[in-house]
């Protein structure tokens, strides 16, 4: 039997207490200088300036930028699941139009004139070692998505349900970059459409 110090550190471990509210200043304004700007173009000086906090009070609730930029993204990665999962939870059953759904919206967000891609994806390209640990949650994030699109388009019935499932990931990427080149009336927002036509051309007859 585990002991009583055992089971209050694993209980304190799965429920970690809630940011103090400097905490949650910070990482609100970490994340929107972050998507906006780039995290690499984004200093400590900066993030503090903006929040109205001092560099000690980060410190306490970030031990570096680093972390900083990951619990930026672990926000972020909860967001996006949540809009992944409405689309999802708006079609029950119907995989196709949960997919449609989901990038109709994708394809939407592309044309706002603020739309900065996939905070994932451009984190990614801006840490490409592996072990930093803002790159460690960004490919989470792709790894997870790239298995619930394979799992769909097996469940759609496609002929070869990994490479849909990977077209449509390649569809995904390739909105999240182009809706930053080239903006409103981009290829982006036929994002959904493009699926659609890929998903109708997987499908077993």
């Amino acid at each position: 039997m585990p002991s009583d110090k055992k089971i209050e550190a694993s209980i304190s471990s799965a429920h970690p207490p809630a940011h103090p509210k400097a905490a949650d200043k910070i990482l609100d304004v970490a994340r929107d200088l972050f998507y906006r700007e780039g995290i690499r173009a984004i200093g400590v000086d900066e993030i503090v300036k903006r929040a109205g906090v001092t560099k000690p009070s980060l410190y306490r609730s970030f031990p570096s930028k680093d972390e900083l930029a990951a619990s930026y993204l672990r926000k972020y990665n909860l967001e996006f699941w949540e809009r992944f999962d409405e689309a999802v939870d708006a079609h029950p059953g119907d995989p196709r139009a949960q997919i449609v759904a989901f990038l109709t919206r994708v394809g939407k967000r592309t044309q706002k004139p603020d739309y900065r891609g996939c905070g994932m994806t451009n984190a990614a390209v801006e840490y490409p070692d592996h072990s930093h640990p803002a790159r460690i949650v960004s490919e989470a994030n792709k790894q997870e998505l790239r298995r619930r699109l394979r799992a769909m388009a097996s469940a759609m019935g496609a002929v070869d349900a990994d490479t849909l499932g990977d077209g449509l990931l390649l569809l995904i990427e390739g909105a999240y970059i182009s809706g930053q080149l080239f903006g409103r009336g981009g290829p982006a927002a036929s994002v959904a459409r493009n699926a659609d036509l890929l998903i109708e051309a997987s499908l077993k007859k």
